[in-house]
């Protein structure tokens, strides 16, 4: 099959509830690297229950999450060679340590680069706490199918990136990812196997398994929690950013940053390779 864009648009998302519970917080950080220096107590609090376990802002990429819905076979999607475009997220209300959430995504747009260019899917959805049936946060994701352009099914036009200064950033932090991070990670959701297979990352263009871009967008929202928020997950409102080029775990992802008012501005490099790997990064922060 070949990707139908009103198949797309129409697909039949259904409602995710996820309970997650202070176990499932803890991995989450321990798979975006925090918790590497276990005498770090501000990581700390995000990777130990006790006295009051923290929930990372960018948790909030995997809850409720479709599921690999892009290897169904009637979704006519190449899987193998998808990417991670873009995400964003805007958090309503700092995360809990342990809920159940619901939501629903849904395909809201696609724009067709052309034939040999690949197609842009882009994805929304709303996690709200069952309980309360609050909204805590909005997420927008970008899926590049590399292998699907000439579809013929833009709806849209991709939104113009996020400027980044051109000066030199106001402050850089660099993280370092472990050789086993993906493997970590993929606990949190993302069984993809390009993250844990070799002979998929070959068969997609890679070398070796390469880090799940939410894992690297975990290692940025930490560099701007450590940066300018003090570790506190309330003061980050919302963040979005471009996946550029890929990230081999046990590589130092270099975060580097400008902020002007509430608005830090970011893009992060692999410091071994001299890549940048995320790009045209835009947070709001507050006081």
């Amino acid at each position: 099959m070949v990707l139908d864009p009103q198949t797309i648009l129409d697909w039949p998302f259904q409602p995710v509830e996820q309970t997650y519970t202070e176990r499932d917080t803890i991995l989450y950080a321990l798979g975006c690297g925090l918790g590497a220096d276990p005498l770090d107590e501000a990581q700390l609090r995000f990777v130990f229950e006790e006295p009051n376990l923290l929930a990372l802002p960018s948790m909030a990429a995997v809850l409720s999450p479709p599921g690999f819905w892009a290897r169904h076979p009637e979704s006519g999607i190449d899987w193998v060679r998808i990417l991670h475009g873009e995400q964003a997220m805007e958090l309503h209300k700092p995360l809990p340590a342990a809920t159940t959430v619901v939501a629903t995504a849904k395909v809201t747009d696609i724009v067709d680069k052309g034939a040999g260019r690949g197609a842009l899917l882009f994805v929304q959805r709303t996690v709200r706490e069952v309980e309360t049936g609050e909204a805590l946060a909005t997420l927008r994701s970008t899926t590049f199918a590399r292998g699907d352009g000439g579809c013929g099914g833009s709806t849209g036009t991709a939104p113009a990136p996020h400027p980044i200064p051109d000066r030199a950033p106001d402050l850089t932090c660099d993280l370092p990812t472990a050789l086993n991070q993906a493997l970590i990670y993929r606990l949190s959701g993302d069984p993809n196997p390009l993250h844990a297979s070799p002979s998929i990352a070959r068969a997609a263009g890679f070398d070796r398994p390469i880090l799940h871009g939410l894992c690297s967008w975990g290692v940025a929202g930490h560099a701007i929690l450590k940066s300018y928020c003090e570790y506190n997950p309330a003061r980050i409102r919302s963040m979005a950013l471009r996946f550029s080029a890929p990230v081999y775990p046990g590589e130092t992802i270099r975060t580097e940053m400008w902020r002007s008012g509430d608005t830090v501005s970011f893009r992060a490099r692999v410091v071994e390779r001299d890549v940048v790997v995320l790009n045209n990064g835009r947070a709001e922060v507050s006081e």
